[in-house]
Parts: C-alpha cells; structure tokens; sequence
C-alpha cells in the first residue's frame, strides 16, 4: 500500500470514529433525558462542537426538540466527551471554573442592535450585553453598577440590554419587563436604571401575576400613565420573547448574564477594565 493510501484510509478510518463519537453523544443525551416518563424526544442534533484544551476531549451544544407533555420544548444542552466517556460537566481545579464557558457562543453583531443600548456609545469598540431579570435580587444591585460605571466611560463603552424574565421564579418580572419597554418607547429616559433601583416590595411580590397591579406600582412609582392594553399588546409580548430567544441561543440559564466584547463573564467582573484607566 503506497502513503497516499495509507493517508486515505486513516483519514477515513478517523473520520469514521469521530462519526460514531457524535452518534454515541447523541444517544447519550436521549437516553439521559428519556429517562423523565413526562418528556417524549423528537430529536437530537448537534449545533456546535469545540475542541477542548484537554487532550482528546470535545464539548457539544446539542438542539434538543422535545415534548413535555403536550407542550413542544426547544432547548439547548452541554456535555463533553473524549469518545468513550461522557461528562455533564467538567471543572477546572485550579479556578473552579466550569469548561462550559469555552463552548458557550460568541456573540454576533446582531446582539449589538442599537434599539437595545441603554447607556454609553454605540459606535464604541468595547461593547456589553446584558440578559437580565428586574426582579432578581442580585440583578438588582448588579445592573446599576453596570450602568453606572458604563455611564463615566460614556465615549468608550456601548452596553445592550435584554430582558430575561425567570418567569417561574418571579412571575412579576414577566409584566415588569413589558412595562419596561412600553415606557421607553414612550420617552422614559433611564427607564433600565430607574427601574432596577425601585422599591417594588411596598407594591407587590416577586409573585404577583396581577398585571394591574404592576402596572399601577410603576404609574404610581414614576408619575406615569400606561394603559394595561398597551402592555397586553401583542407587539410588546413578541419584543420579550424575542429578547429571551436570543438569550436561549446562547445558551443564556440566568440571571444576570454578561457577555463583553461577544465572550461570556462568567465572573461578571470584567466590564470593569473597559474605560477610562
């Protein structure tokens, strides 16, 4: 056999493994989730593969279409494997940091929608996205810090901001958000800030589904006048989930999350060294 040959069917032959190690990925992630008598998988297919810096190991987003009930789910996982064994999660010792966050996407320019920038320059070079829910407590010491410090270094930062509700943990910040962005269209100015530092516990829970009564908090709160069917118009409810679909799509699970210049923090610290030095 000459060494092209040889070539040829190495390369078949490792194509052919690498093959099999996705379809074993594939039916691991079934067979894990079908697991749940409640959920029936439609399918499984792989939406991004990165080489890992561990020898021999890779990390896959996997589409998953499912039904939970009779509800049809769109979700997206992470697992990581090296072709026999498979990891829901590998940890780095030495910092803690899960390896998740190297196989998180990036983000694309479209994150960068000069509809969703709430402070700072859009033609800035450092930019930073924010998914966030108004009603989680650490969102709402976290955001403003953001804002503000967005705010000094004005010329030189543009910062996005999307609405991520946790709608089953706080149900309230479904209404809230909506409101949020029927005020802005409105001419509220720091609508994002104003809203996140309020004191909405002398109004109403986390809890409350009652979207009057959120709406009467915020007209009360801020001396303004929207009506409950501006909120409850279908344009507005499209805009939220919108914003939470392109969440979803990179992998965004809670709140807050921040992504500067496209890469993921997972130590929400970083926004800090963008600036005035």
């Amino acid at each position: 056999m000459n060494k092209v040959s040889k070539l040829l069917t190495l390369s078949t032959l490792l194509a052919t493994a690498l093959v099999a190690n996705d379809k074993n990925v594939i039916e691991f992630e079934k067979n894990r989730i079908s697991q749940n008598p409640n959920v029936k998988v439609e399918e499984i297919t792989i939406n991004t593969k990165k080489e890992l810096p561990i020898s021999g190991w890779n990390g896959y987003i996997l589409d998953v279409k499912a039904k939970v009930g009779e509800k049809d789910v769109n979700a997206k996982d992470i697992v990581f494997s090296d072709g026999r064994y498979i990891a829901l999660d590998l940890i780095d010792s030495k910092n803690g940091k899960s390896l998740k966050d190297l196989v998180t996407p990036n983000l694309t320019s479209k994150y960068y929608d000069k509809s969703k920038l709430i402070a700072g320059n859009h033609n800035a070079k450092d930019k930073i996205v924010v998914f966030s829910d108004p009603l989680c407590p650490f969102c709402m010491d976290y955001i403003p810090d953001v804002i503000n410090h967005v705010n000094k270094n004005a010329d030189s930062i543009a910062l996005y901001y999307y609405h991520f509700p946790l709608l089953r943990l706080h149900p309230a910040a479904g209404p809230l958000s909506k409101i949020m962005d029927v005020a802005k269209h409105k001419g509220m100015k720091d609508v994002e800030l104003k809203t996140y530092k309020a004191d909405w516990d002398k109004y109403f829970t986390s809890k409350t589904t009652d979207e009057k009564k959120i709406l009467e908090a915020f007209n009360s709160e801020f001396k303004t006048d929207i009506k409950l069917s501006e909120i409850q118009d279908k344009k507005v409810q499209d805009l939220i989930k919108n914003d939470m679909k392109m969440g979803e799509d990179v992998m965004v699970q809670g709140t807050p999350t921040i992504f500067v210049n496209g890469i993921k923090d997972t130590m929400k610290v970083k926004f800090l060294e963008l600036g005035n030095k």
